[in-house]
């Protein structure tokens, strides 16, 4: 009987390596090579279930199915996974430690476990411990069913016997197979751990949600390949000193990515907040100099953003450039059109960018709204109060349009915004009560406009 042997694994693209090295010769990454236990391809491939005579099938003679989903009772929640946890799908939550993975999953459970049988299955922490968290929780202990165990075959021998609809996995890196040499949370440990709960997932129809520990770098821990073998993956991410977060979809194959589900943490675990666009809207009393409104799409909702910027005489021989929830690159390249476009050099001015609340944005909606924030800091004139504006800026000084643009318009107007600045190709055709549209062909266009109404 052949044995097994040792191996190097990179966590990062899961290239095998005879023996350690410093960086990872496949992908060029440093201190990912972790020590495994690899089995001879015969012993390996008699575990799985499966025919010799397997025939392909024409995608025209299988049936669409009908998705079956489960309603998490957290609307955020579903909004982000796409209307409700699928039956049969294995999701994957990260976050930093602390942030409310566990306290989220638990107030899930206490919701199924009304509509179908639930497991939660500690490994890192005592059932007296989740017990508590309950109580505090106010959550009803009567339906919530636990186990504290890391051993995925006891794990699904307990679950053959409670059938459950939802099981929930704290965490990943901490369940083990016996009959694997390496130790809980090495790369082997953690695929094969994954792919006997997806196996079992499958089968039974059940939804199994695992929740993963993050690195330093803010990437999920283990293999890459984790990524790859789970149906959903969902981030969970906070500005470190607020108390609200944000839980943001990366990969869903029942659903849309760059969905975004807002809470806020209480005494007695996370809320929802049904409208995230109040969070980050600051609210001066009147019109700020540098401060400008925006409206960005996240998934299928648009959200109004306040995207402030301080320009500032620089007494260093190379200005300052720094921005917090933009890209630095995009900041340096309308830096650039404002010179050349717009007859603004700022190159010996400090330039700070903000976007409030800790958001970032993403898409390329911001150009505008960025360079008229600068504009009115370094003028020191602010922007009539009660207007937003987005729009593409391009290196020509031309103001592209962007997707969406009329429901990010009836978002301004939903919240008592009174003009927007828009891309022309999204002036809407008829008008909108209540809103004054005034649309731009480019940078110059869009300065006057905004001098002239703040001069008037």
């Amino acid at each position: 009987m052949a044995k097994s042997r040792t191996a190097y694994q990179c966590e990062t693209c899961g290239a095998m390596q005879p023996k350690w090295a410093g960086q990872c010769a496949e992908c060029g990454a440093w201190n990912t090579l972790s020590e495994t236990r690899t089995r001879p391809v015969a012993a390996a491939r008699g575990g799985y279930a499966g025919a010799d005579d397997l025939e392909p099938s024409r995608l025209a003679d299988v049936g669409e199915g009908r998705l079956q989903r489960l309603q998490s009772g957290i609307g955020e929640l579903d909004r982000v996974l796409g209307g409700g946890v699928v039956a049969g799908s294995v999701l994957l939550l990260g976050g930093d430690p602390g942030i409310g993975k566990s306290t989220l999953l638990l107030q899930m459970l206490s919701a199924v476990a009304r509509q179908v049988p639930s497991l939660y299955v500690t490994g890192e922490e005592s059932l007296q411990q989740v017990g508590m968290r309950a109580r505090r929780l106010g959550l009803g202990l009567e339906e919530l069913q636990c186990l504290a165990a890391t051993d995925v075959d006891q794990v699904l021998a307990a679950a053959d016997r409670i059938r459950p609809g939802l099981m929930i996995i704290d965490s990943i890196q901490t369940a083990s197979c016996a009959d694997l040499d390496s130790a809980p949370g090495s790369v082997s440990q953690v695929r094969e751990a994954t792919a006997r709960l997806l196996r079992w997932a499958k089968r039974h129809g059940c939804c199994v949600i695992l929740v993963g520990h993050v690195t330093k770098e803010g990437s999920l821990a283990g293999p890459r390949v984790l990524e790859h073998m789970v149906d959903a993956v969902l981030y969970f991410e906070s500005d470190g000193s607020s108390r609200y977060r944000i839980i943001r979809a990366i990969k869903n194959r029942f659903g849309a990515v760059n969905e975004l589900g807002m809470f806020a943490m209480t005494g007695t675990g996370l809320r929802e907040v049904s409208n995230p666009s109040a969070i980050f809207l600051s609210g001066h009393e009147g019109p700020v100099s540098g401060s400008v409104v925006t409206v960005v799409r996240e998934g299928t909702r648009p959200l109004l953003l306040e995207l402030q910027a301080l320009v500032a005489t620089s007494h260093l021989n190379n200005p300052r450039r720094v921005s917090l929830g933009l890209d630095p690159n995009r900041l340096a390249m309308m830096l650039a059109v404002m010179d050349r476009h717009g007859g603004i050099n700022l190159a010996d001015q400090d330039v700070f960018v903000n976007v409030v609340g800790g958001i970032r944005i993403n898409e390329t909606s911001g150009d505008l709204p960025l360079i008229l924030a600068l504009q009115s800091s370094f003028r020191n004139r602010p922007l009539p109060s009660r207007w937003a504006c987005f729009g593409e800026v391009g290196l020509s000084g031309e103001v592209r349009p962007v997707p969406d643009g009329q429901d990010r318009l009836k978002a301004a107007v939903g919240h008592g915004y009174e003009a927007v600045v828009v891309p022309a190709s999204n002036a809407p055709r008829k008008p909108i009560e209540g809103l004054r549209v005034l649309p731009v062909t480019s940078v110059a266009q869009a300065l006057d406009v905004i001098s002239d109404d703040a001069a008037g």
